[in-house]
């Protein structure tokens, strides 16, 4: 018996499906095989657009933090730190708001309109040790670096745990993106916390030697 698949009467997905056998369409319903297929794909799909989600909260949290911090200190070294990774979290937001809207209307993941690495202008700043020495060990701006150190490794924890679990090529390249820009952010995060660190053991004489 042949079989006729009349695609241009069904969705695209159909057409891409992996069956080797004949798959029977009787009275508008779809083998069991199709119709797992279907289901994995809109599991898939939906799982994918939760973690987009969560990404975008990520981001605008992280955007609203930044720009409280750069609002609130008189470190002007500091302020210009929060200030560029508070317009980053923006871009970031922005984008992935962008990739939402695509993977909602059935569209597939693209990375059309991903920024440039080059544009990430905080990790190639580095603060003056006058800067460093107006922060105070127990002020606002210690604590505000401490917190932000806490939601970059959040933030690189989700994307790169998206990143391994990602079947998708443009998928596992968005997510492993994000990981590194955000990675940036905390290693200069990391290392002013380091530094003042430092700067309070030494200053209190805590050397064992």
């Amino acid at each position: 018996m042949q079989v006729k698949l009349p695609g241009r009467c069904l969705p695209d997905i159909i057409l891409s499906y992996p069956c080797n056998n004949p798959c029977i369409f009787g009275n508008l319903s779809l083998s069991l095989h199709i119709i797992l297929f279907f289901k994995k794909k809109v599991m898939d799909n939906t799982k994918l657009i939760d973690i987009v989600k969560s990404a975008i909260l990520l981001e605008i949290r992280g955007e609203a933090f930044y720009r409280k911090v750069a609002a609130s200190t008189e470190n002007t070294g500091i302020r210009h730190i929060f200030d560029v990774m508070a317009k980053e979290e923006t871009m970031h937001a922005n984008f992935l708001r962008k990739k939402y809207r695509e993977l909602s209307g059935g569209e597939k993941m693209t990375l059309s309109g991903l920024p440039d690495e080059s544009e990430d202008a905080v990790t190639n700043y580095v603060l003056s040790e006058p800067m460093k020495k107006q922060i105070a060990a127990a002020g606002f701006e210690a604590a505000a670096i401490s917190a932000a150190i806490d939601m970059e490794t959040k933030a690189i924890k989700l994307y790169s745990e998206s990143a391994e679990r990602a079947t998708d090529a443009e998928e596992k390249k968005l997510f492993r993106w994000l990981a590194d820009w955000e990675s940036g952010h905390h290693k200069i995060l990391y290392e002013l916390d380091k530094d003042l660190k430092e700067r309070i053991w030494n200053d209190n004489q805590f050397w064992p030697f």
